[in-house]
């Protein structure tokens, strides 16, 4: 037997078992053991991994359990040759095929990859200053409670639940707690039927584009604003409207009136944190009453609130069914779990879901049963309280470190969410202090970015405080400080 053939990966996290077994599948799906060919024997293997026997044996009798190895009576383990039924014949990789002729930038009826994107990089944990937006803390997911509730989704009643073909429904256990326990808190009541569980913010923001705007839809988007948002309806419509910020939230002037479409961040815009007062909201539901305006309200960080009580969303005032509402798990549980909810009258609901069927009938079932258990035991309840009390020392410790160490920058008096909007001096080149920021293992986010103008004011730049570790806001603030002096020393 080759030597060769067997390497076990230096992956600590993997156990050792499991290593060897997926070292042995590799082995044979990719036709480096054939079919029927005998396999080392347990002894001879462990002596050539440097690993217990008992592992061997356990390693290969779950493999002869999936089908992967036959065990014969006094001949040890073979190969099982069903395994490989109805795969093509293996053959050696062919050499690189020559380019095509085709010319796919003229096919391509969309290039959203030339669009302006907020871009973050992959391997942000590596970097000891991570004042990166969106992204979670390691130590503060709840891994236990997680476990918990996924240990429940896999009992076997709950697999034969949520494995069946659902074609575009939702689960209701989810569905019922998004109902009961989430919305409430924001002031909101929604029956099931209104009520969609998507991907994200994105892909509802993506299902209200498709559905509500075409090329001579007028969409308005705050300025500065959200990026994905702007470049989704982007792609629908060339008709965008940017409507100015002040420090009360979205100004209700002419822009905005012209609009058929807003979308706004009433509770904690995007990216200045602030928040619409509860007069313009009001105001702005009268003015859209009179123009015939629908508004999607994006509740992306609903839980983030460090002073006096919570403002209730835009569509708990909504009297007249023209509010849509947006909300996520991502900035609570985690962002790679991607489940958010759509929120609007049930005729709107019903052709989100027969879209949202089209493109990927629904989200993964086992997902959203584990998801609902969480909301369920009251494991979110207690994450939102327990993110509260440490989001809310590290908005205070960051607060001050700016006052410190930056004090002529000006910062919009937001009461809520886990970023900092920061105005630099003028001249501030943001692209160059985010490359000398990250050469230092500083990460920012840049300002520019958010603005609609071609020609975006350079100096202003986010910090967000939810990934970085508590002790490591202040010598990071301290550090950009000394750079953004580097950079203007006047």
């Amino acid at each position: 037997m080759r030597t060769w053939l067997f390497q076990l990966s230096s992956d600590p996290g993997i156990s050792l078992q499991r290593r060897l077994r997926e070292m042995m599948v590799s082995a044979i799906l990719e036709g480096r053991l054939p079919a029927g060919e005998p396999v080392p024997s347990c002894r001879s293997l462990a002596r050539q991994l440097g690993v217990a026997r008992n592992t061997v044996v356990l390693a290969y009798q779950q493999l002869v359990d999936q089908g992967y190895l036959v065990a014969r009576e006094r001949s040890g383990f073979f190969v099982n040759r069903a395994i490989l039924d109805g795969r093509v014949q293996t053959t050696p990789r062919p050499p690189a095929l020559p380019r095509t002729s085709l010319d796919w930038q003229r096919r391509l009826r969309l290039h959203p990859s030339r669009q302006r994107n907020i871009v973050k990089p992959a391997d942000w944990q590596r970097f000891p200053y991570p004042f990166v937006y969106g992204q979670l803390d390691p130590a503060l997911f709840p891994i236990n409670d997680w476990r918990e509730c996924a240990r429940q989704a896999l009992s076997v009643d709950a697999i034969r639940d949520w494995s069946a073909d659902h074609i575009d429904a939702d689960d209701p256990l989810l569905v019922e707690q998004i109902r009961s326990r989430l919305l409430p808190r924001r002031g909101v009541w929604a029956d099931p039927d209104e009520i969609l569980v998507t991907l994200g913010t994105q892909q509802a923001l993506y299902l209200l584009a498709e559905l509500l705007v075409d090329r001579d839809s007028v969409v308005g988007l705050e300025d500065p604003g959200y990026v994905d948002a702007r470049n989704i309806f982007a792609l629908r419509t060339p008709r965008l409207r940017a409507l100015p910020v002040d420090g009360e939230g979205v100004r209700l002037d002419q822009p905005l009136a012209d609009c058929q479409l807003l979308y706004l961040t009433p509770s904690h815009q995007f990216p200045t944190t602030v928040t619409l007062s509860r007069q313009r909201r009001e105001a702005l539901l009268a003015q859209a009453e009179r123009h015939d305006q629908v508004i999607i309200e994006d509740d992306y960080e609903s839980e983030a609130n460090y002073l006096g009580a919570p403002t209730p969303a835009l569509k708990s005032l909504d009297r007249a069914g023209r509010v849509i509402y947006l909300g996520s798990l991502s900035k609570t549980l985690a962002p790679g779990l991607r489940l958010g909810y759509l929120v609007g009258p049930a005729p709107l609901i019903r052709e989100a879901r027969a879209l949202r069927r089209l493109m990927l009938r629904h989200p993964p079932s086992n997902n959203q049963r584990t998801v609902a258990l969480f909301l369920a035991l009251g494991h979110h309840d207690s994450l939102v309280q327990r993110l509260a009390q440490i989001y809310r020392r590290r908005w205070q410790l960051l607060g001050e470190a700016l006052a410190r160490h930056l004090p002529d920058s000006s910062r919009s008096p937001g009461f809520g969410g886990t970023a900092f909007w920061v105005e630099g001096p003028r001249g501030l080149p943001v692209g160059e202090l985010c490359r000398l920021a990250a050469e230092q293992g500083i990460l920012l986010e840049r300002g520019d970015i958010t603005f609609a103008a071609e020609s975006p004011p350079q100096r202003f730049f986010r910090l967000g405080f939810s990934a970085i570790a508590t002790e490591r806001i202040e010598p990071g603030v301290a550090r950009l400080a000394a750079l953004i002096r580097q950079l203007c020393p006047g």
